[in-house]
């Protein structure tokens, strides 16, 4: 492990970078926020204050040579104009999400990392959560056999934060916003291609924006993926549900607590009549022997470093030689997916497409 102490400018001081300072301030990775430029007077005040640089633009920012890497926290339709140009000021460069808001600008920032030689990453923290943590290695362990649906979503009932959030021209909407993470996290659980992307958008308060979503994303084997975003859902529902050929799994809350259960043997005896249940009568649906499964309680991971410093681990980790865990071709795949639910929504049909 290296000892260096990498410098870092901020670009754009606001809500999240307030998030990134506060991590940074405890010391467990080896960054140290030197300076900010922000376009609010205000905030370029409050850094003062806490003891860091005020640069007057950010092209003073870009030519300190003391900065080794940038963190581009700006609203959306601006990271990439920052992102290259930090890159060609021969920066290292971390970007919030999403990247970018389209695929075209991405590749432009692809071209610039390249040349230059930096590296570049993006802020896709919620790999790290301890929900879909859980999540993945419930999948991977294969213990409910084949999974071959699951759910992901994430509900809200006080509408959208005003701001930049209800603005289109600047990236807002939910599908900008949480889908990025959601989706992130979708793809980073399998290697197969999207081959089909079908999304409803609602917009129940803002019209100019998405506030509700539904995506359904079809994987080559069949594996489907439902992800909703909601932010006017009164009542919420697990955050994750998945279907396997030989159980079922439910996480209900962010730590990662939730349950599964699995087949232990079939329960393929049926009764010649049909017995009454509250549903009525049915077969195909009356209650399980519950000897033929077993039921087991998820608590939270305790291995888990949720918060952002695996994200500067990760970039560290590849200036100095290793590799890179978030990589902007996963977020290209991202983007290209989110670029296909647009196009679902506004046509009302199913994209098909090898992402």
């Amino acid at each position: 492990m290296g000892s260096k102490i990498y410098n870092l400018g901020i670009i754009g001081y606001g809500s999240m970078a307030g998030i990134h300072k506060k991590q940074l301030g405890k010391g467990n990775v080896r960054v140290k926020i030197k300076g900010v430029y922000d376009i609010d007077k205000a905030r370029m005040e409050l850094a003062c204050e806490q003891g860091f640089k005020a640069y007057a633009s950010a092209e003073e920012l870009l030519s300190d040579t003391e900065i080794d890497i940038v963190l581009v926290s700006t609203t959306n339709e601006t990271h990439k104009d920052y992102a290259i140009k930090a890159l060609n000021a021969g920066k290292h460069v971390i970007c919030e999400k999403p990247v970018t808001l389209s695929s075209a600008e991405l590749e432009e920032i692809m071209r610039a990392a390249e040349k230059s030689g930096k590296v570049f990453t993006i802020d896709q923290n919620r790999r790290f959560n301890r929900d879909f943590i859980n999540a993945k290695r419930l999948i991977e362990s294969g213990v409910l056999g084949r999974t071959y649906i699951i759910e992901s979503r994430v509900e809200g009932s006080r509408g959208v934060p005003r701001g930049w959030r209800t603005d289109k021209n600047r990236g807002g909407g939910m599908m900008l916003d949480w889908g990025v993470h959601l989706i992130d996290q979708i793809m980073h659980m399998t290697d197969e291609k999207v081959v089909n992307v079908f999304c409803k958008m609602y917009s129940i308060n803002f019209p100019e924006v998405d506030d509700n979503f539904r995506l359904t994303l079809t994987f080559e084997s069949g594996f489907t993926a439902h992800i909703e975003v909601s932010t006017n859902n009164y009542i919420t529902r697990p955050r994750f549900y998945i279907y396997g050929t030989e159980g079922t799994a439910v996480i209900t809350d962010w730590d990662g607590s939730g349950e599964y259960i699995k087949k232990l043997t079939d329960d393929s005896k049926w009764d010649s009549e049909i017995l009454p249940v509250k549903m009525g009568p049915s077969k195909t649906m009356a209650p399980r022997n519950p000897d033929t499964v077993e039921t087991v309680k998820l608590t939270e991971p305790k291995d888990v470093t949720d918060n952002l410093d695996p994200v500067y681990e990760q970039l560290i980790n590849a200036i100095e030689g290793g590799e890179l865990y978030i990589k902007p071709e996963q977020a290209m795949r991202v983007i290209k997916v989110m670029e296909a639910a647009f196009k679902s929504a506004e046509s009302g049909e199913t994209v098909k497409t090898v992402i």
